[in-house]
C-alpha cells in the first residue's frame, strides 16, 4: 500500500552530468516533485520535464549517494534532497 496520502510537493535540487547536462541545458535544476514517489515515475517526470529523452534507456538516478535501480521502489524525498541524473560514461 502506498502512502501517497501523506506525501506533499516539496522541491529538489537535479544535477545532471555528461550527456543528461547536454540535454537539460544545465548542471543543476530545482524540480518540485512529490515527496513519495516510486523511482520510475520520478524518472520518468525528469524525463519529460528536461527533455532527456534521447537517453531515457539508460540514466541511473542516485539519491543520497545510492543508485535508484528498483524503477518499482517508493523512496521519500525531503526538501531540498538530491537527485543525480547519471547517463552512461564511457571510457578508455
Amino acid at each position: 500500500m502506498m502512502s501517497v496520502e501523506n506525501s506533499e510537493t516539496i522541491n529538489i535540487n537535479v544535477l545532471f552530468f555528461a550527456k543528461s547536462r547536454e540535454l537539460a541545458k544545465t548542471s543543476r535544476a530545482v524540480f518540485a516533485v512529490e515527496s513519495v514517489v516510486k523511482t520510475g515515475q520520478l524518472l520518468k517526470q525528469l524525463i519529460d520535464h528536461f527533455d532527456l529523452s534521447a537517453i531515457s534507456n539508460c540514466i541511473i538516478l542516485a539519491h543520497k549517494e545510492n543508485y535508484l535501480e528498483n524503477l518499482e521502489e517508493e523512496i521519500r524525498l525531503q526538501q531540498g534532497d538530491e537527485i543525480a541524473v547519471i547517463p552512461p560514461i564511457s571510457g578508455g
